[in-house]
């Protein structure tokens, strides 16, 4: 499913115009965004959450120059269904 029908969908089930639709998305989206790089959590109850993952420095190799290689600390986005959203799924795969 992609972004357009997504909004197609929202725009069906409440009867909001297409262009309404897009703006309010395209909020939302930008709002998860900016809340994840200032390192804030976002919770959805019922959903999920988007969270900010810390990774640790660690030591990697490149095999094509055979050489090692730090990869620094750095922060990652993430996405933690929820346990209701994650037995939806389940449930929903195992019919």
């Amino acid at each position: 499913m992609t972004k357009a029908d997504i909004v197609a969908e929202i725009s069906n089930r409440t009867g909001i115009e297409k262009v309404t639709v897009q703006v309010t998305v395209e909020a939302f989206m930008e709002s998860v965004k900016s809340s994840l790089i200032n390192g804030e959590n976002v919770y959805l109850r019922g959903f999920g959450s988007f969270i900010v993952k810390h990774r640790k420095q660690k030591t990697g190799r490149n095999i094509s120059k055979n050489v090692s290689i730090v990869i620094p600390a750095h922060n990652i986005p993430a996405f933690k269904p929820s346990k209701t959203f994650t037995s939806e799924v389940k449930a929903k795969s195992s019919k």
